[in-house]
C-alpha cells in the first residue's frame, strides 16, 4: 500500500502477520531512514488499533494510514530529522470552566476572561495547521461545556489534521457524542485518575465524576469514536497499571495513554511527588508487554515515548499549546508564555519560542522534570505579575 508519495521520497506499507512495515524509496530515503527505522520498530513491537485491507490506525494520536494527514505526519518526522521545528500537535484550551477541582490540575491558575471565541479558536486551528500540525486537540477545563465544540471540530481541515478532545466525561451525552462524530471528531480522551470510584472522585474533587467518566466512555464508543483512557500517573497510582488496563479492556476502549504528573498548577509545590526514571522504565515495559498481546487496548506511555530511547521531549519543538486566554506555551505543562494569539500571529510566536535557549535544541526527556530548567525558568515568576499571566514567566 502506497502511504506517502512525493517526488523525493515514497513510502509503501507492507503488512505481514498483522505487522506493518514502512519501506522507503527515493532520493531522500537515506535521510528519512533513521525515523522510518524507529517507526518500523514500533510497528514490529507494538500492536496498532486497527489493520484492514484499506486502513491502518496505529494510535488515536496519529492519523490513519493512508491519508493526507498521515502524509503531513511523515513530513513532520522528516523535518525533525533535518532539525526543523514543526508543531506536530497543537492543543488549544477552549474553556477553564469545569465541574471538577482536580488536585493535580496543571491549568488551574489560568484566568480566561473572556475565553477564546469560536472565531479565535478557529483561527488558532488554521494557524496551527499552517505551521504543520496534523493533530489538533481541544482541551480545558471541561471542553464539553463549550456548546460550540462541534463547530470547532467541524472547522478542522480533515485533509490535513485529525481532531481530538479531552473530557472528564461530564456532558458527553449520547447526543453530544453523535454531534462530535458527525462533525468529524477522530478521538475522545477520557481522563481517569483511578480505577477505583472513591479514589477517582477524591482526586477529581467531586462525587459522581467516576460515573460521568464511565457514561462518557460508553457514549463515545456507541457513537463510533476512538476512545482513549487518559491517565495522569503519579506515585499514588502507578501500582494500579494493571487495574487501569483491565478497566479499559472491560469497557472496550481502543487505547490507554499514560502521562506523568507534572509539578505545575495545583501541583506546583509537589516536585517531590512526581515519578522518577525507574517509574518511566516501568511504564515503558508495561507498554511493550501489553502491546505484544493480540487483543485489548493499545498502550501509549508518554514518559517513555517522549524519553531518551524514543523521541525526546516535544515541548516547544513538536508541541505547541494555546490557553483559553490565548497565551502560547511550549506545551500544556510548561507555564512559559511566549505571546498571545490575540496580539500577534501564531507563526511569529512560534518563531520567537524557537530562539529561546531551552527550545533551540531537543531535550532527551521532559524538561519540567529537569531541576536546572525549573530553576532557570519556572521559579522566576514574579509574585506581583499582573493577571491573567500570574501563572506564566513571560519570555
Amino acid at each position: 500500500m502506497r502511504v506517502y508519495d512525493k517526488s523525493y521520497i515514497k513510502l509503501n506499507a507492507v503488512t505481514e502477520n498483522d505487522k506493518v512495515q514502512i519501506v522507503p524509496e527515493g532520493t531522500l530515503s537515506p535521510v528519512a531512514k533513521p525515523i522510518i527505522n524507529r517507526i518500523n520498530k514500533m510497528f514490529l513491537e507494538e500492536k496498532p488499533i486497527l489493520v484492514d485491507d484499506d486502513t491502518i490506525i496505529f494510535s488515536s494520536w496519529a492519523p490513519p494510514v493512508p491519508s493526507p494527514a498521515f502524509n503531513r505526519l511523515i513530513s513532520a518526522q522528516v523535518a525533525a530529522v533535518l532539525k526543523k521545528r514543526v508543531p506536530d500537535q497543537s492543543s488549544i484550551g477552549i474553556t477553564m470552566r469545569c465541574p471538577n477541582k482536580c488536585i493535580h490540575c496543571g491549568a488551574a491558575d489560568i484566568i480566561a476572561d473572556p475565553e477564546l471565541s469560536l472565531d479565535e479558536v478557529n483561527r488558532a486551528v488554521d494557524e496551527s495547521i499552517d505551521l504543520g500540525s496534523y493533530l489538533i486537540s481541544f482541551d480545558g477545563g471541561e471542553p464539553m461545556l463549550r456548546q460550540d465544540l462541534p463547530d470547532m471540530v467541524s472547522h478542522v481541515d480533515k485533509t490535513k489534521a485529525i481532531a481530538a478532545t479531552f473530557t472528564s466525561g461530564y456532558g458527553l451525552t449520547p447526543q453530544k457524542a453523535e454531534e462530535l462524530k458527525n462533525a468529524g471528531l477522530y478521538a475522545v480522551r477520557v481522563s481517569i485518575d483511578s480505577p477505583r470510584q472513591d479514589e477517582h472522585d477524591r482526586v477529581r474533587g467531586r462525587a459522581g465524576s467516576y460515573e460521568d467518566a464511565m457514561n462518557g466512555i460508553n457514549n463515545a464508543i456507541n457513537a463510533g469514536l476512538l476512545t482513549d483512557m487518559f491517565v495522569v500517573v503519579s506515585p499514588n497510582n502507578i501500582d494500579e497499571l494493571e487495574d487501569f488496563y483491565t478497566l479499559a479492556e472491560s469497557k472496550g476502549m481502543h487505547e490507554i495513554s499514560f502521562y506523568e504528573i507534572i509539578a505545575v498548577g495545583r501541583w506546583l509545590d509537589h516536585e517531590d511527588e512526581t515519578i522518577g526514571p525507574n517509574d518511566v522504565d516501568r511504564l515503558g515495559t508495561f507498554q511493550k508487554e501489553k502491546n505484544r498481546l493480540r487483543d485489548g487496548p493499545r498502550v501509549t506511555a508518554f514518559p517513555f515515548f517522549m524519553g531518551p530511547d524514543m523521541f525526546g521531549c516535544f515541548a516547544g519543538r513538536r508541541w505547541v499549546h494555546i490557553t483559553s486566554a490565548g497565551d502560547v506555551l511550549p506545551c500544556a505543562y510548561t507555564p512559559l508564555s511566549f505571546g498571545n494569539i490575540r496580539e500577534e500571529p501564531l507563526q511569529e510566536i512560534w518563531t520567537r519560542m524557537g530562539k529561546t535557549k531551552a527550545f533551540k535544541k531537543g531535550a532527551s526527556s521532559c524538561m519540567m522534570r529537569d531541576p536546572s530548567f525549573r530553576a532557570e525558568y519556572i521559579h522566576t515568576i514574579p509574585e506581583d505579575a499582573p493577571m491573567p499571566f500570574s501563572m506564566y514567566a513571560r519570555v
